[in-house]
């Protein structure tokens, strides 16, 4: 099977690549790294002849939500217009869960304008709503830490392991439209801030940590926000067997 993904130089998007390569299909890879601005739509026509399904794992680092919102907009907007030219039979997009339930974050702003230009798009879709990856505690120290120092949210998680976010899409991408598909989460629940803490000390990192709410994520992600919802699928890596490998 023929399977596009965009965004496949990502941490996700390598790895999907490399689940459906893995189980035998052609990859085609949407990046500006290998010719294809989804920004523009440059390239697009010409690699999606012949494509199946593609595969949406895309990302934006912008910090303003009408920024992050128009981005994503732009980039849906042609990437599904591509699809309807070349007959894509399946859209698959990589969302968040909870995406629906936090404001004020322009990465979620961003996420929910994606999903709704998916929704009410011209290709059959599924939406793969996951929870948070177990590198985002790490992730967030990078962000704010200063002279060693670093903010971050005790927020409450469930986190999945990147690996078995990419085994998913790529199952998924294989067979039949599903619509919004069931949260996808790692089998237990974690701190935030202690995943942090664990994770730079295993990488070797020397972080001082200070919990707060008035950094990047404020109090309208706490408690059980972020949370998988009923019906979940629940990956079987956890926390620490991912810990592990980052030794």
């Amino acid at each position: 099977m023929r399977i596009a993904v965009a965004g496949a130089t990502g941490n996700i998007g390598t790895l999907t690549v490399t689940a459906l390569e893995r189980d035998g299909h052609h990859v085609v890879r949407i990046s500006r790294s290998h010719g294809v601005d989804l920004s523009t739509g440059d390239g697009l026509d010409d690699v999606l002849t012949g494509v199946a399904a593609v595969v949406d794992v895309t990302n934006s680092t912008a910090a303003d939500p009408a920024e992050t919102v128009a981005y994503f907009g732009t980039t849906t907007r042609n990437l599904l217009a591509a699809e309807q030219r070349a007959g894509v039979r399946h859209h698959v997009l990589l969302s968040i869960t909870g995406v629906h339930r936090v404001e004020g974050n322009a990465h979620y702003a961003g996420k929910r304008e994606q999903e709704r230009l998916v929704a009410a798009g011209p290709v059959p879709w599924t939406i793969v709503p996951a929870t948070q990856f177990h590198d985002f505690a790490a992730m967030v120290t990078s962000w704010t830490e200063r002279d060693g120092v670093a903010t971050i949210a005790p927020l409450l998680v469930q986190p999945i392991a990147p690996a078995d976010v990419a085994d998913i899409l790529a199952e998924i991408a294989t067979g039949e439209p599903q619509g919004r598909y069931a949260d996808i989460a790692g089998p237990e629940p974690q701190d935030l801030v202690d995943m942090a803490r664990r994770t730079n000390s295993a990488r070797g990192r020397a972080v001082t940590l200070v919990p707060t709410w008035s950094a990047l994520f404020g109090p309208a992600m706490a408690g059980d926000v972020l949370l998988p919802g009923e019906g979940a699928r629940i990956t079987p890596t956890t926390f620490d067997q991912w810990l592990e490998q980052q030794r």
